[in-house]
């Protein structure tokens, strides 16, 4: 990921370089203009498409995983929240809410949205057995 993003600063800083060059430097001796001008726009296009590549569609799909993963909550589940605390879900409530159970007869009621996803599949991943 480094590298690519080497790679695009690099194109980037080229691509202001070339247009530090003096008014009609890009045009041959004829007096016709040389082949710079739809060559930005090329340019322009796959800076784009790398960003929606690399940036933005895996920013939607964790959102989307995100989503489902809250939606797929149910009374039983062990999660752990971003605030790390962890608990056992004890009610579902109908306002986006969670009342979880940290220890037996303690309760406390959160927003869907305050668990983790990454550490509550951590938590719940079964424990690989010892290679000896």
């Amino acid at each position: 990921m480094k590298r690519i993003l080497s790679y695009i600063v690099s194109a980037i800083v080229l691509f202001s370089l070339n247009s530090c060059l003096p008014q009609g430097a890009d045009q041959t001796k004829d007096g016709k203009a040389g082949g710079f001008g739809g060559f930005q726009f090329i340019f322009l296009g796959l800076m784009i498409l790398v960003f929606w590549l690399f940036f933005i569609r895996p920013q939607a799909k964790k959102a989307k995983n995100q989503k489902k993963f809250i939606e797929d909550l149910q009374r039983g589940d062990k999660i752990v929240t971003i605030a790390g605390i962890h608990g056992t879900i004890n009610k579902v409530n109908e306002d986006g809410t969670l009342n979880i159970e940290v220890s037996p007869g303690s309760y406390i009621k959160i927003e869907k949205s305050a668990i983790s996803m990454e550490w509550t599949a951590s938590l719940n991943k079964p424990a690989l057995p010892d290679k000896k």
